[in-house]
């Protein structure tokens, strides 16, 4: 039995105008989620995706090749059900972001980070208002206690579907900044992602390429690239 798949059983999907959004039909019976819930997505541009994620359906339901089906579903059984608690876990991220953390040595490490990640943390302070605070070394130190409450306000602010690609904007990352960065287009998000790999670059130019390292990277930007495109598609 754990050898078991879903089969393909219709022939077309077609997206649907409904209550409060847009649904997935196949051959007219509507898609739910895994909890059984309607499956309504706020904009026909997501709909379109899940759409087509369906028809590229062969055989069996791989649901490995389906995001958008995935991160919707997270949205609507997840994220709607503990809102408050998922915005207040991203936003403990700001309190120990990842560009606030600053190397010790070697200087030209220290260059790096300040050359790619103050402007960030500038763009922050100005378009967010709120100021986080370089350290050096990895011992927490606190942040402003009125920046921290500004960004978990803006999280708190995030709909069921922004806030689900939000989380792996963030967690990705590691940084709250960089995944309001991303959101609001500070940058383009292949941009972003590149900045969050600043210190495993260093590794990497110092060391060598790493194969298996390598392969586990590209998958997490891929995802990140993907929660970007859901993001918007929220919206």
């Amino acid at each position: 039995m754990s050898d078991w798949k879903p089969k393909r059983f219709w022939t077309e999907s077609a997206v649907v105008e409904t209550e409060g959004g847009f649904t997935v039909e196949l051959d007219g019976r509507r898609v739910k989620t895994p909890a059984k819930a309607a499956l309504v997505l706020p904009t026909r541009g997501m709909a379109d995706e899940v759409a087509a994620e369906w028809d590229a359906q062969e055989k069996v339901i791989d649901p490995t090749v389906m995001p958008f089906t995935r991160s919707a579903n997270a949205a609507i059984d997840k994220v709607y059900h503990q809102h408050a608690e998922v915005a207040d876990m991203l936003a403990d991220y700001g309190d120990s972001d990842l560009l606030c953390y600053r190397a010790v040595h070697p200087q030209e490490l220290q260059q790096r980070q300040a050359e790619h990640w103050d402007p960030v943390l500038d763009w922050a302070a100005e378009t967010l208002s709120a100021r986080l605070l370089p350290v050096a070394g990895v011992l927490h130190q606190p942040q402003s206690a009125e920046a921290l409450e500004t960004l978990r306000q803006r999280v708190h602010g995030l709909n069921d579907f922004q806030l689900a690609a939000f989380h792996d904007l963030v967690s990705l990352s590691g940084s709250l900044i960089l995944g309001f960065a991303a959101a609001q287009n500070r940058a383009d998000a292949e941009e972003i992602w590149q900045i969050s790999r600043l210190d495993e670059q260093w590794q990497i130019d110092q060391w060598g390429h790493d194969d298996e390292a390598h392969a586990v990277a590209e998958i997490k930007k891929a995802a990140f690239l993907h929660a970007k495109r859901f993001f918007d598609l929220s919206i």
